[in-house]
């Protein structure tokens, strides 16, 4: 699934950071200096937001200790974000912080600018850094000269960045799923209905629903290993205790997806339309792993464009087991080889041997294209993650091993997270040879691992640029004659 974007930047003024007003701070503060005066009037003067800046810094290094330090630098922080510069921006804001540590308008800035580097980079330090700020801010004062209803605003466009920030730490460096989730939902929470439809609110409520799709390996490990025990069990005490943790364990998991589907249908709701098809997707796939088809989704759709958290009576039917959905659904279509690759690779890894069997039957020896992300890669085969769970899984992992026909010469062999797909994309091809069954494990779920050969590389068809022929003009020779 390719990555999906929106837009999320937030303008500062809607959340109250205006530019700093800064002469009006005299009424207050007092420079004894005249020379530092007038070079502080001189810096605060420009109009052109480049050479203002530079005039500030300049009149930082004269200074250092100047008693207008901070608004020096609140007023640096403002011409380099309209200068559109992030990394100035944040070092004005980190020296911001260490004159002032509680100033929210520094700590809002860092966090936004670092938690967009974390999402970039995934790196693990940046990630904290924006996390451990996040939570800073959601814990400052309110000052004492800015009123209520100013706090409100400014709190009331910060939280929901804070709450952001420390859920994407929580699922990229500290590699907790669950803190991630609530992090988001305390998030949503204080958005608007019209918030969480744009922006950085409609962004998070698909992140969500992704975080559901990565915890739920784990919870379906716990549900499993709680079943286990229930058999295990032999005094009847010990078994009733192990019956409702293997209940309480299997309710986990089927939370995860359908919250994860909620979520979703809420994203796709409101997604610009060239994003709807791949929400979609997930989706729909998604909620038929839990339900076994597709039934009474559209009612998830429409209920979900009326509000942001499902009822707590929102509980879909659950799907038969994995075996039963497979056999229904070979049952129940008449042309197997029309089933997507997904669904084929689901028959395969959780039907019984006969429908296993019975749909390689009419795979085995037949080419398709292999639409997937490259995992890895060498001159004579290419593993691709081509399920919604192979994609989805952390780290990802390869389900479909092509063998090549021809080995690639090293500069053709493509790089991890490539992503192959259906012409005139970069298409890759190749014939069904074998499968093999692969139990689930505490981070992905039962699979099939597809080898196919004679594996060939269509690339992308480039768009071809018309060329303009100009009229040619009539020779000298041909000139109509002059009347």
């Amino acid at each position: 699934m390719k990555k999906l974007v929106f837009a999320s930047v937030l303008a500062l003024a809607c959340i109250g950071y205006v530019a700093t007003p800064m002469l009006r701070a005299q009424d207050s503060i007092t420079i004894k200096d005249p020379k530092e005066y007038n070079d502080f009037q001189l810096a605060n003067s420009q109009t052109d937001d480049k050479t203002k800046a530079g005039q500030l810094e300049d009149f930082l290094n004269h200074y250092p200790q100047s008693v207008v330090k901070s608004m020096v630098l609140e007023s640096l922080i403002d011409s380099y974000q309209k200068l559109n510069d992030p990394d100035k921006t944040l070092s004005a804001a980190d020296r911001l912080l260490k004159v002032d540590p509680n100033n929210m308008k520094a700590i809002f800035i860092s966090v936004y600018i670092k938690k967009n580097q974390c999402a970039k980079t995934s790196d693990a330090q940046v990630c904290d850094d924006a996390g451990a700020l996040a939570l800073k801010g959601l814990t400052v004062a309110k000052p004492a000269s800015v009123s209520d209803d100013e706090w409100k605003k400014q709190t009331g466009g910060a939280y929901p960045v804070f709450h952001s920030a420390i859920a994407l730490d929580d699922l990229l460096s500290k590699k907790d799923v669950k803190a991630g989730i609530a992090e988001y939902r305390n998030e949503l929470m204080l958005y608007s209905a019209n918030q969480s439809t744009t922006g950085l609110g409609l962004w998070d409520t698909l992140q969500l629903a992704e975080a559901y799709i990565k915890q739920e390996p784990a919870d379906a490990k716990a549900a499993r290993d709680a079943a286990a025990k229930v058999k295990a069990a032999t005094d009847p005490g010990a078994k009733a205790a192990a019956q409702q943790a293997a209940k309480d364990a299997k309710d986990a998991d089927n939370n995860d997806l359908t919250q994860a589907v909620w979520f979703y249908a809420r994203a796709w709701n409101f997604a610009p339309a060239q994003l709807k098809a791949p929400i979609e997707t997930k989706m729909k796939y998604y909620f038929t792993k839990y339900h076994g088809n597709t039934d009474g989704l559209d009612a998830v759709k429409t209920d979900a464009a009326n509000t942001l958290f499902p009822p707590n009576n929102f509980q879909p039917t659950p799907a038969k087991t994995p075996a039963d959905i497979v056999h229904d659904l070979m049952a129940n279509t008449t042309d197997l080889n029309g089933l997507a690759l997904s669904d084929k690779e689901y028959i395969l890894a959780n039907g019984t041997q006969e429908d296993a069997d019975k749909l390689w039957a009419i795979m085995k020896g037949k080419a398709t294209p292999v639409p997937g992300e490259v995992i890895s890669a060498t001159a004579s085969q290419i593993q691709l993650a081509v399920s919604p769970d192979a994609k989805g899984a952390t780290p990802k992992y390869a389900d479909f091993i092509v063998n090549l026909k021809t080995s690639l010469a090293d500069k053709d062999i493509p790089k991890a997270g490539m992503v192959y797909a259906i012409q005139p994309a970069a298409e890759l091809d190749a014939t069904y040879d074998s499968y093999t069954q692969v139990a689930a494990t505490d981070t992905k779920e039962a699979s099939a691992q597809i080898v196919l050969n004679d594996g060939t590389i269509v690339p992308e068809k480039k768009k071809t640029v018309p060329v303009h022929h100009p009229v040619a003009k009539p020779s000298a020779a041909h000139k109509p004659a002059a009347h």
